[in-house]
């Protein structure tokens, strides 16, 4: 099957290279997340060498924030990026932690409350977010975007709770630079699985992980929903070669 280039029917939608009904991706998501909430910071060492600590921290690098700031973290997960943002905006900011799945969300309010980090969490869904308009000076999602059903839907509601200047920032895996593919797709496919049955006992969930990263959008692609959904001065940057990329946009 190609990646992104082949579209489900009306109705249905991508899980990894399976083609379900919508109603039902949100719950099969939810499968493979309570099932890996427990080894989720593990296995994201061990999957990128590590990498995601700077990819995350170069997120945070071009948030570009400010005390007082408030930031809204999508599928935030077990928190890293929430942790940081806090850092960031001091106590007399606002951050809060979201994720629609409740294992993830306890593991990450669990973290930052061990931490001594006291901030909002909310269990919520991206595409119907429970705030106001205009509300936030930040909103990122990191690895969450390529799990939504309607991406579309989530970019307007992350557009709508940002205030006019605010800026939304997607860390997401991408297209990697060519030559790397076929190395890629090895480990991907070969490797990711059976580190996943042995560290977390789960090599179903790390193939729908592969699955859904080659299924997601490109960086081009991602620029243009972007674009419709209302962001403007879109520009993204290629990290380690294009593995991740993190897109950003302003709302005017």
């Amino acid at each position: 099957m190609s990646e992104s280039s082949a579209r489900p029917s009306e109705g249905s939608t991508h899980f990894g290279y399976d083609t379900v009904a919508e109603t039902d991706k949100a719950g099969k998501v939810a499968e493979v997340f309570d099932s890996v909430a427990d080894r989720y910071d593990l296995m994201n060492d061990l999957m990128s060498g590590g990498l995601h600590r700077a990819w995350k921290a170069f997120t945070v690098r071009q948030a570009g924030l400010r005390r007082g700031m408030k930031v809204l973290d999508i599928a935030g997960g077990t928190g890293d990026l929430s942790r940081a943002f806090s850092r960031e905006v001091g106590p007399q900011g606002e951050v809060w932690l979201t994720d629609i799945n409740g294992s993830m969300l306890a593991r990450g309010r669990d973290r930052l409350l061990d931490e001594g980090v006291m901030q909002a969490v909310a269990q919520c869904d991206a595409e119907a977010l429970p705030f106001p308009d205009n509300h936030f000076d930040r909103v990122s999602v990191a690895f969450g975007l390529r799990n939504m059903t309607h991406k579309e839907a989530a970019l307007r509601e992350m557009h709508r709770v940002l205030r006019p200047s605010g800026r939304l920032l997607v860390l997401e895996f991408s297209k990697v630079w060519k030559p790397l593919a076929p190395a890629y797709d090895a480990y991907s496919f070969g490797v990711l699985p059976k580190l996943g049955k042995m560290v977390a006992g789960d090599a179903s969930s790390y193939r729908y992980l592969a699955e859904s990263i080659r299924m997601h959008p490109d960086q081009d692609t991602l620029k243009s929903m972007m674009e419709t959904a209302g962001f403007a001065r879109v520009r993204y940057f290629n990290l380690t070669l294009g593995v991740v990329a993190l897109h950003e946009g302003v709302k005017f």
